[in-house]
């Protein structure tokens, strides 16, 4: 792999590290609150058991990520990189948040595209 490739799955891993830290621990905490657009503290609460499941899952996305880095297989990182990339694309729709569609699949597609160039 290219120092290119390497690059943006490295980047991608790094935005899910963040995503795990954001949903697992900062969840309930104003950060958490203020990225995800949380109604409220109590509301933050009530689901952040459903967040760190989900951020349980994005920790798996990053450990991929990382794994395809350490052995450079591109089969390994086209999977991981398709596994966010679709990811995005369903955060995006079904919170009709469109930054989700920016930070995760945007980055991902690059990674994909570079991979198969």
């Amino acid at each position: 792999m290219t120092y290119f490739q390497l690059f943006f799955i490295a980047l991608v891993a790094l935005i899910h590290i963040y995503i795990v830290i954001l949903e697992m621990v900062l969840w309930t905490k104003p950060k958490g609150i203020k990225t995800f657009g949380l109604k409220s503290k109590e509301f933050a609460e009530e689901t952040k058991v459903l967040a760190a499941n989900q951020g349980l899952y994005n920790g798996f996305l990053a450990a991929g990520l990382i794994w395809s880095l350490l052995s450079e297989k591109t089969d390994v990182a086209l999977f991981f990189l398709c596994c966010v990339f679709i990811a995005g694309v369903y955060g995006a729709y079904s919170t009709k948040k469109p930054r989700i569609f920016f930070v995760q699949s945007i980055p991902s597609l690059i990674g994909i595209l570079l991979l198969l160039l």
